[in-house]
């Protein structure tokens, strides 16, 4: 994690204080379940559950715990230890039954069900900006582009409008794959109940807010960690597809739209011109970061038998840093899109510089129409049409096609005129924000 890339909520979730404080909360509810199931004394689950309701481990001293692991050399026994001092004589019925990954598999799930529901209003904040950008440019005509060559007009809402319906897409995604991964296992040393009643598991599943597993080995099954950050990785580069955009339209032969430029921010530190996407450009690493945390999470899911400790590693690092990029980069594009600074002019000015090219399926269309075969017909129109292209848009495609005899023989002046209406292409716009918008 880079504290130049990190917000304090999603930091909190994974700091130690946090990480223990999890884990004690998994043990007291353990050991309350099993006193009413009769594994441990009542009168000892009370006493756990007593430290857990009074605060008795707090303050969390994560510097005492470390100074126990390097001597235990194992850090769930350490923090055992730490707790016992802190308890007293019935701490010796914590743990009744269980594996260290009982503590340390749940404690993941609560981390990540918690990193998700901050991304979840990431993406509600993001979603909203998109829809408020969308509206207010909803008939703001601009060019589509394919292949980064003028295609045909859209509206720079239109464009926000697929960014918001692919964001909302993400956000289902994540809610699915945060169901997938909450998931509570309290189940022993292989995953069979042998030494603890299965009920256990039930009940502090129920309250932490988790799924109760229905099956582990010695750990919860990691597919369910690797389609959580595969579904991260997928937002990551929704982020930076739309971010890619933002940067082509800053570009000076385009400059159609570009990054709000606070007073007195600098662009270079030789070029005082310069006006740098530099938020998007950021947002584009952090989306390359995201992703690459997604193999390592595929690459977990194949353990040995029923557990080795490959995956831990991976996942002190991926879990932290992958929802801590990623909350970050989701503010960051929100930040973006909100200020987004918008030239409507120059959208205009752009889509018309190519002499009228981007209607030439309008009059393809219909001199088909009019009894050319589609072959004649597009020869006809691209013959003009490359006369444009290669004049740099001096040249006009409508009056081209007015002195063409083969196309002026199909169809008449007003009728080639009418190809050039530009609200032509716009007559379904409402249709469109219907189905994004409602």
């Amino acid at each position: 994690m880079v504290p130049r890339y990190a917000r304090q909520d999603m930091t909190a979730i994974w700091e130690p204080e946090s990480k223990y404080r999890i884990w004690f909360e998994i043990e007291a509810y353990a050991a309350q379940a099993m006193g009413d199931v009769g594994m441990i004394p009542v009168e000892a689950a009370d006493t756990i559950m007593a430290a857990l309701d009074n605060g008795a481990m707090e303050p969390i001293d994560v510097a005492k715990i470390d100074e126990i692991e390097a001597v235990t050399r194992h850090d769930v026994i350490a923090f055992l230890t730490y707790a016992a001092e802190k308890i007293g004589p019935q701490a010796r019925f914590l743990h009744q039954g269980m594996t260290s990954s009982d503590v340390l598999d749940t404690c993941l799930a609560v981390q990540l069900d918690r990193a998700a529901a901050i991304l979840d209003a990431d993406l509600e904040a993001l979603l909203e900006a998109l829809e408020r950008r969308a509206i207010e440019h909803k008939y703001t005509p601009t060019i589509g582009r394919s292949h980064g060559i003028h295609a045909e007009p859209v509206t720079f809402g239109l464009k926000l409008a697929q960014a918001h319906a692919e964001f909302a897409r993400n956000r289902e995604r994540l809610a699915a794959a945060r169901k997938d991964v909450a998931t509570c296992a309290i189940s022993g040393a292989v995953g069979t109940y042998a030494n603890i009643d299965p009920r256990v598991q039930e009940h502090v599943a129920a309250k932490l807010g988790l799924t109760s597993e229905p099956i582990s080995t010695q750990v919860i099954p990691r597919d369910r960690h690797a389609m959580f950050f595969a579904t991260l990785g997928v937002i990551a580069s929704s982020i930076e597809r739309l971010a890619t955009e933002v940067r082509h339209l800053q570009r000076t032969e385009v400059l159609e739209a570009e990054e709000y430029f606070s007073p007195g921010q600098k662009g270079s530190s030789a070029m005082p011109h310069k006006r740098n996407p530099v938020l998007t450009e950021n947002l584009t690493g952090l989306a390359r970061m995201v992703r690459g945390y997604v193999t390592p999470a595929l690459e977990n899911v194949a353990l040995w038998h029923e557990r080795d400790i490959s995956h831990s590693s991976v996942e002190r690092y991926i879990g932290p840093d992958a929802t801590i990029t990623l909350d970050f980069a989701l503010a960051r594009l929100t930040g973006v899109i909100d200020k987004l600074v918008v030239y409507p002019e120059r959208m205009r000015r752009n889509l018309d510089r190519m002499g009228g090219l981007v209607h030439s399926q309008r009059v393809l269309l219909a001199l088909t129409q009019a009894g050319l075969s589609r072959e004649d017909a597009y020869a006809a129109v691209q013959r003009n049409a490359m006369k444009v292209w290669e004049s740099d848009g001096e040249l006009s495609l409508m009056e081209l096609l007015k002195a063409d005899p083969e196309v002026a023989g199909a169809l008449s002046a007003q009728q080639i005129e009418e190809k050039f209406d530009l609200d032509y292409h716009f007559k379904h716009v409402d249709t469109i924000f219907g189905r994004i918008f409602g």
